[in-house]
Formats: C-alpha cells, structure tokens, sequence
C-alpha cells in the first residue's frame, strides 16, 4: 500500500510540475499578445467577445458579422425602398448605387428569384478621411445596405457591423472615430427606418 501512495504521489508531482511548467509558458507567449491588446480600443473586447459568442451560437461567421433587421410585415420592397432613400437624404449620406441582383439571377437562369437589392450609401469626405487612414478601409467603401427576401417570403434588411472597424484594433483618431460613428449611427437609421417603413 505505501509503494502505490508513493507511485501516486509521484505522479503527481509529475502533473504538479508540468501543469505549472506549461503556466509559465503560456504566460511567456502570451504576454507580448497581451500588451498589445492593452493598447487596442477600449470596447475590442466587448466587440471581440460578442463576434465569437456569435460565430459559436450560429456556425456562421458571415452571420456574426452583420446586421440584419426584419421588415415589418404588410410593406412591400418598394415601401421599404421608399422609406430607405428619404432617410439617406435626410442624414444627407448619398445613394451613389443600387444593383438589383435578382433581376440579374433572372436574366441569367430565365427563372424568378426571390428580392435580392444592395444599395451603396457614401460620402465621399468621410471615405477620403477612412481610405486616409488605412487603405484596407475602402473595402468596407461604400456602406452596403441589402434589402432580401428569404426563403419564407419575409423582407430583411442586412449590413455589415461596422464594430469590428471602429473598436477592432489600436483607437482610431478621434476626429475619423467620431466620422465612423456618425456613419455606423446613420447606416442604423436607414436600416430601422426602411424596416418600419417610415420617413
């Protein structure tokens, strides 16, 4: 009986030791990742936390990386539409393209495909100020907004989370930080607006 306490107590100073040897290591190759980090925005965490809790809830990264609201039922595309552009010209962000992809579908297959619109929200000073900054930017230019029916016949409103721009990484300046939330703050608007339908 004492040889096998021996043999168990081995073991586990065995445990005991490698258990804090891969501590340690842990700590030496994380910390450079770690003081990094301090210097990121203040909401990354938040923003990094609520796109992994995301991605975990859906299986779907593209899922957790936007926006997406339904449209209220009785409106039609073109209500929404409506709704949409008045909103855009009202926060005076231009319309600077629509493409109605599923008229495309229907050109190419000579079958009907359910509502698939994009419209493309800009301004130009606020692009020039982001594409300033960082040229990876201009591919988040300009702010895409679709308008899709899904498969049910039920209107959504989709746009890419602008969050990951904002608060990803080191802070932005504080005068393009305050242009990025102005513009996340607009792009929001057009999206409630269009679902509600109203102008």
């Amino acid at each position: 009986m004492g040889q096998i306490m021996t043999i168990f107590r081995n073991v586990f100073a065995v445990i005991g030791f490698i258990s804090v040897l891969v501590f340690f290591i842990l700590i030496y190759k994380l910390e450079p990742a770690y003081h990094t980090f301090q210097n990121f925005d203040d909401k990354a965490l938040e923003t990094y936390t609520r796109l992994a809790s995301d991605i975990l809830a859906t299986g779907n990264a593209a899922e957790a990386t936007v926006w997406k609201t339904k449209v209220e039922k009785g409106l039609t595309a073109d209500d929404v539409e409506e709704a949409m552009r008045s909103v855009a010209n009202e926060h005076n962000i231009k319309n600077v393209g629509e493409l109605p992809l599923y008229k495309q579908v229907e050109a190419m297959t000579g079958k009907p495909f359910r509502f698939m619109k994009i419209f493309m929200f800009c301004n130009a000073l606020t692009a020039a100020q982001m594409v300033d900054y960082s040229d990876a930017f201009s591919a988040y230019l300009p702010c895409r907004v679709t308008l899709l029916e899904d498969k049910k016949g039920n209107l959504w409103i989709y746009s890419l989370n602008m969050d990951l721009m904002i608060h990803g990484g080191t802070p932005l300046p504080e005068k393009l930080k305050k242009e990025a939330l102005r513009v996340k703050m607009i792009i929001q608007d057009i999206m409630k607006r269009g679902a509600s339908g109203e102008f």
